[in-house]
């Protein structure tokens, strides 16, 4: 049982900010912020989950199985990640590929303090033996003098970013994935490519607020776990189930902004209306739909959204929305089971994609091109997709930010390659500073 209380902040943005801050003395944290975009189904504009009371790490084997446990036997808010190589426990799939990270496979944990932003008002849901700590906690946040010296004392060096593979590499790959694509094998595979920087340190909180700054998306994420840390501004979101009701929005689709207010509009227009940016998505829309069908009551998948164009600080986006109504007995990780990874970071057909994706990339993906998100008491869940981010080893001094465009038989492996630097832009400026 958890006990709650409200709390109305006097500047709910600043509190915001506190709070984050004051997070950091926790060894498990995720922080989900929607960074007010007025998102149709999302039930908070922000959360933050601290402190493990218990906890479920592993690999991948078996893994789905059990996160069914651990949610089962808890029956309350559980937070975490699924990286993308969890695809080795539902396919005869491999992940061999350099790992500069090692974040393990599946982390999530049940939290002892919980807040929960909707409008102006936090809710603070506690465990029975940390309720004696929120009046202190909330004295500790307002108190700027601690929290200035808190900042201070963590520190970032300036980052020689390299890249994992260089542009004539990029090509020859890309030519490869095509050459794939004519021979019937695939009609379309998300092809990522690693930036990294080696014996670095960095700020993870003042990284995560000038990336969240930069960008401004409506799924953010910030995740420490142990020496671990997850910087995320990603605008797609992976999976949402409320009640019976199950919602996927993928995103395939990318054109870039413009300060002129007139060009933008119209390069808006142009991706609405691009053959092969409409192809890559509803290619994925079919490929979600199968998805959804395996734990759907028959007849309930549908399109809500087809390649709807919604424009971000860095980037106009094409984003679908497919629903689903699941069936009464279907446990919730079955669901994600079913669906993981999403289709939008794989490709189609998704398994023979995967095996193409392994062979041409040079890196193991391990939380890019993942999710971060939770599960309620009552079993809905909501979850992102791990793009838009860099990782953060603090222990073996690493840091990589990955990003991907979708080849298909329309593809340009030049465009593709100058499509992966816009999308790169926002995390190579706040790294390089």
């Amino acid at each position: 049982m958890r006990t709650k209380y409200f709390h109305q902040p006097k500047n709910i943005q600043s509190f915001k900010q506190d709070l984050l801050l004051w997070s950091q003395q926790y060894d498990d944290v995720v922080w989900l912020d929607s960074n007010n975009h007025k998102d149709l189904y999302s039930k908070y504009d922000a959360v933050l989950a601290v402190d493990a009371f218990t906890s479920i790490k592993t690999d991948f084997f078996d893994a789905f199985e059990r996160l069914k446990d651990y949610q089962t036997s808890t029956q309350d808010w559980i937070f975490g990640y699924l990286t993308y190589d969890l695809k080795n426990t539902t396919e005869s799939l491999k992940s061999e590929n350099f790992d500069g990270l090692e974040f393990p496979d599946l982390y999530f944990f049940q939290p002892k303090k919980l807040f929960l932003f909707k409008d102006n008002q936090v809710e603070i849901q506690c465990m029975r033996m940390v309720d004696d700590e929120i009046e202190e906690d909330l004295k500790f946040i307002e108190n700027k003098e601690i929290l200035n010296e808190i900042e201070k004392s963590q520190k970032s060096d300036k980052l020689k970013i390299k890249l994992r593979i260089h542009k004539d590499d990029y090509h020859e790959k890309a030519n490869k994935m095509l050459a794939h694509i004519h021979r019937g094998d695939i009609y379309e595979a998300n092809f990522c490519q690693e930036f990294y920087a080696e014996d670095s340190e960095i700020n993870p909180l003042e990284t995560f607020k000038k990336l969240n700054d930069i960008s401004k998306p409506p799924f953010a994420s910030f995740l420490k776990f142990e020496d671990k840390y997850l910087m995320s501004a990603s605008p797609e979101r992976y999976i949402q189930k409320d009640g019976n009701t199950v919602i996927s929005q993928p995103i395939k689709g990318t054109a870039k902004r413009s300060e002129n207010k007139e060009e933008d509009i119209q390069l808006a227009k142009d991706l609405a209306k691009d053959p092969k940016e409409r192809s890559e998505n509803i290619m994925i829309v079919d490929l979600v739909r199968n998805d959804l069908s395996h734990t759907a009551a028959k007849g309930t998948v549908l399109v809500k959204e087809l390649c709807k164009v919604y424009s971000f600080l860095q980037v106009h986006q094409m984003i679908s929305t497919i629903q689903s109504h699941v069936k009464e007995e279907i446990h919730p990780v079955d669901i994600i089971k079913t669906t993981f990874p999403m289709g939008s970071m794989t490709g189609a057909p998704k398994i023979s994609a995967m095996k193409i994706i392994e062979e041409l990339e040079e890196t193991k993906r391990g939380l890019y091109s993942g999710s971060v998100g939770y599960f309620t008491p009552k079993g809905d869940f909501d979850f992102n997709v791990i793009i838009r981010s860099i990782l953060y080893n603090s222990t073996k001094k690493y840091v990589s930010y990955s990003v991907g465009s979708a080849i298909t038989a329309k593809s340009d492996p030049l465009k593709e390659y100058e499509e992966c630097l816009v999308k790169a832009k926002a995390m190579r400026e706040v790294l390089e500073n």
